[in-house]
């Protein structure tokens, strides 16, 4: 798909216009959240998962924010300088006029109910985020809501669980919560959650697939050999929040 000037209405399409124009130029940006989920998973794009798309979010590096600012602004958006100036170090917010839609950049980072690294991993596969870290940031939403519930079974119908990143990369997750007691806490409750909602979707044929690789996913996470950082953090379990509820950046 050609990088055109304008804007496209469809946020999916729009949002791999931008990604795609990246690549061409060999800009580390990475799509992520519904749009990413969209992209990648054909079943989120029919009943009973398909759903509206508002926002686009995506992701880069420290040392790329102006080349992506640089990009954006030639793909037709106009950054916020007073929010990219204060806040530029860690999410960059760009806007189109023209379809009442914003632009979300998060630099190095996730810190949303979680703190999730993004930057190590950002170009594991082309486009988007690698599919593990899709699930994660998906998972680690403690407020979690219908689309996001419609995204995660997305991404569990259309993709297995792995031990590489050929698919959902649960060896990759499983490391991740096991040195972070908080992180592997809310995964493995909107894990729970969201095979009882793939359980109770009407006409959801792959809902038992789901359930069962959520399950899968969970056992993998609990077989895992956890930090000295998670066993301190696990005796205090519950009685103290482990979680953020993420701010309003705008």
């Amino acid at each position: 798909m050609g990088a055109g000037v304008e804007p496209v209405t469809d946020p999916v399409a729009e949002g791999r216009r931008i990604v795609e124009a990246a690549s061409e130029q060999g800009v580390p940006l990475r799509a992520l959240g519904g749009v990413a989920v969209a992209i990648l998973c054909p079943s989120a794009r029919r009943p009973p998962l398909a759903r509206d798309y508002a926002d686009i979010d995506l992701a880069t590096v420290s040392s790329a924010k102006e080349v992506v600012a640089n990009l954006l602004e030639s793909l037709g958006y106009t950054g916020d300088k007073e929010f990219n100036m204060l806040h530029g170090h860690r999410r960059l917010y760009f806007w189109d006029e023209r379809s009442q839609r914003q632009v979300d950049v998060f630099v190095d980072e996730a810190n949303l109910c979680h703190r999730v690294e993004l930057k190590r991993r950002l170009q594991v596969v082309p486009l988007t985020l690698s599919l593990a870290e899709l699930t994660v940031l998906k998972l680690q939403v403690v407020e979690t809501n219908e689309k996001d519930f419609l995204d995660i079974c997305a991404l569990f119908a259309d993709h297995g669980l792995t031990t590489d990143d050929s698919g959902i990369n649960a060896t990759y997750i499983a490391k991740l919560t096991a040195a972070d007691w908080g992180l592997w806490r809310t995964v493995g409750l909107v894990s729970e959650r969201s095979e009882q909602f793939a359980l109770e979707l009407p006409e959801f044929e792959a809902a038992a697939l789901v359930a069962e690789r959520l399950r899968r996913l969970r056992k993998e996470m609990e077989a895992a050999p956890k930090s000295r950082g998670w066993k301190l953090r696990a005796r205090i379990g519950d009685r103290k929040r482990w979680y953020e509820l993420p701010e309003e950046v705008r």
